[in-house]
């Protein structure tokens, strides 16, 4: 794999929450205040860690999160201007550090300009088949007057109908202007399993069409990744399969469940790049979730020695803390204001650690994109190997009570740790010591360890114009009142329609399949690797048979020959 991201580490921020935004823009002055400025103050901070990349969350207006965009082409105002990040594009990039924003796509904030007209003008507004499922029959949660679909059942987002070829060039000519403007690298897909795969497909043509080696990473949490992660679509997922794995596998002090992912993927995924984590925005903190803080530095040297892209959200370089919390201040904890020279408790060991794990990363081309094979594997011990070209690297790691010793044969005269420059002669096979609650990254010692100077990301004019977006503002004939988006085939031909609101399962339930045949529902389980909840239910009818089925699946309505139906209808 030959592309910029190979060699790059991440740098994620949550701009509302690292900035010290209003929780809601009504609650802010109108004036735009410079707070993103504040990201140039830290970028000595990146370097120091070789952070080559950022990704930024939601940088666009929207009225509280972010994820509720009312404009895609300007910055909240609780951030500052379009002019402002100018300056944060310019000087990251002046530092060798690309730039990766939030596309969110799936869905709208209800300040957004099409939503409103639809508000104001009901059945007459053009923009009625830009959402999903409007129904002038029904009302809101807000008392709108009409019905709209709201992502996960959250209606302050307003589900986009990407079925729309009008709402796609609406959003290919936003992602133009940041390419254009701000000389994006890449963008991060908000909710990716939602959207429809035209769309993604489309949206990877149109980048590499302005940005030959422009980089799409897709939010998946459960399934199958070569679903969203292939030529056509998506060139990285979120690694939320391993990222679990990381850090049970250290509180339960046993590497067999973090061994077993990686293989496990690399079997079902080949060289499918992932992007791996062991925190961000939407969970709690590395550092709260650990049960021996001693633990988190072999955490970090996982993360960075497993196949795929290392990325490290904001503050937790420093070890501070965050739990998920409840109600509207849930993610507060995970998303606060730091100050660069005021954290307090800071782990200054921890930047260091990752700061020798990202010079290895730039290194060491085996850790970039390197094969990987299982050593040595024992519950607290672990040794792998990466390599590529020749060059092999070895990753091992201790979180026993005990110093614990590796003996391996390899062809190199020496081996150097690259996280501690410690040096270990080879004659004929190695032996190598790891400290417990450590871990070493051993590399031949002809290889120079010093880091290249990061020099300036290049302004990539654009391949060839594409030709100018139509505005969305000429008045079209109204749309039909009533917009459905058009689903994904599901198993036999039969059309899912998703799972009504307020529909649940019941274990020990009756059901009905609409085919026929009855069935019991005995539980819900979870997929060990995707976590993924499914339905054990077995047949009562002729001999009895245990099945497994997507919870998700198993609850929705369908389209039996223009008939909307359960597929499973309860009985009692």
């Amino acid at each position: 794999m030959s592309h910029w991201i190979t060699k790059a580490s991440i740098y994620h921020i949550y701009p509302m929450g690292f900035c010290g935004c209003e929780r809601r823009r009504s609650e802010a002055s109108d004036t735009p205040v410079n707070r993103i400025g504040k990201v140039i103050d830290w970028i000595p901070h990146l370097k120091s860690m070789n952070m080559n990349a950022v990704y930024f969350g939601p940088v666009f207006e929207s009225a509280a999160h972010g994820y509720d965009t009312s404009d895609y082409k300007k910055i909240d105002a609780r951030l500052g201007t379009n002019e402002d990040f100018s300056k944060v594009c310019a000087a990251l990039h002046e530092n060798g550090i690309r730039i990766i924003l939030d596309g969110v796509f799936n869905h709208v904030g209800r300040e957004h300009f099409a939503f409103k007209d639809v508000q104001q003008n009901r059945q007459n507004s053009r923009y009625c088949g830009w959402f999903c499922n409007l129904n002038f029959g029904g009302n809101s949660p807000y008392n709108d007057g009409f019905w709209y679909e709201g992502w996960n059942n959250c209606y302050d987002l307003v589900k986009l109908n990407l079925n729309n070829n009008e709402v796609v060039e609406y959003l290919l000519d936003a992602v133009k202007m940041w390419i254009e403007e701000w000389n994006i690298d890449g963008i991060r897909f908000d909710a990716a399993d939602c959207l429809t795969h035209d769309f993604i497909k489309r949206i990877h043509s149109f980048t590499r069409s302005l940005k030959p080696d422009f980089w799409l990473m897709g939010e998946i949490i459960h399934g199958n990744y070569r679903i969203w992660a292939n030529p056509e679509m998506f060139d990285c997922v979120t690694n939320y399969q391993c990222f679990k794995g990381i850090y049970s596998s250290h509180n339960d002090r046993n590497y067999f469940e973090i061994a077993h992912s990686i293989e496990y993927q690399l079997g079902q995924y080949g060289d499918t790049y992932m992007y791996n984590f062991v925190d961000n925005h939407d969970v709690a903190r590395l550092a709260s979730q650990l049960r021996n803080p001693e633990h988190i530095y072999c955490c970090y040297t996982m993360m960075y020695g497993m196949y795929g892209v290392p990325s490290v959200y904001y503050g937790s370089e420093f070890g501070i803390k965050g739990a998920k919390g409840q109600g509207e201040h849930a993610d507060d904890a995970i998303r606060p204001c730091i100050e660069l020279n005021d954290i307090p408790d800071r782990n200054d060991k921890l930047v260091k650690h990752i700061s020798a794990l990202g010079a290895a990363r730039i290194q060491l081309e085996a850790l970039q994109d390197g094969s990987y094979s299982k050593m040595q594997l024992n519950n607290q011990t672990l040794l792998f190997k990466r390599e590529k070209n020749g060059q092999e690297v070895y990753i091992a790691l201790n979180i026993s009570d005990n110093d614990h010793t590796f003996c391996f044969n390899t062809k190199y005269a020496s081996l150097t740790d690259r996280l501690s420059g410690k040096v270990f002669a080879v004659n004929g096979q190695a032996s190598v010591t790891v400290p417990k609650n450590c871990s070493m990254i051993l590399a031949d010692s002809n290889i120079p360890m010093d880091m290249p100077e990061a020099e300036p990301v290049a302004v990539n004019e654009p391949v060839k114009k594409e030709e100018p977006v139509p505005a969305a503002e000429p008045v079209q004939e109204a749309a039909a009142p009533v917009c459905e988006e058009q689903p994904a085939p599901v198993n036999k031909g039969t059309p899912s329609l998703g799972v009504p609101e307020g529909r649940r399962i019941v274990i020990g339930g009756h059901y009905k399949h609409f085919k026929g045949g009855d069935y019991v529902v005995l539980n819900v389980a979870k997929d060990h690797e995707t976590l993924e909840e499914n339905v054990v239910y077995m047949q009562i009818y002729d001999k009895p048979t245990v099945w497994v089925r997507p919870l998700k699946m198993f609850l929705e309505d369908i389209d039996d020959h223009g008939n909307i139906k359960p597929r499973f209808m309860f009985v009692e």
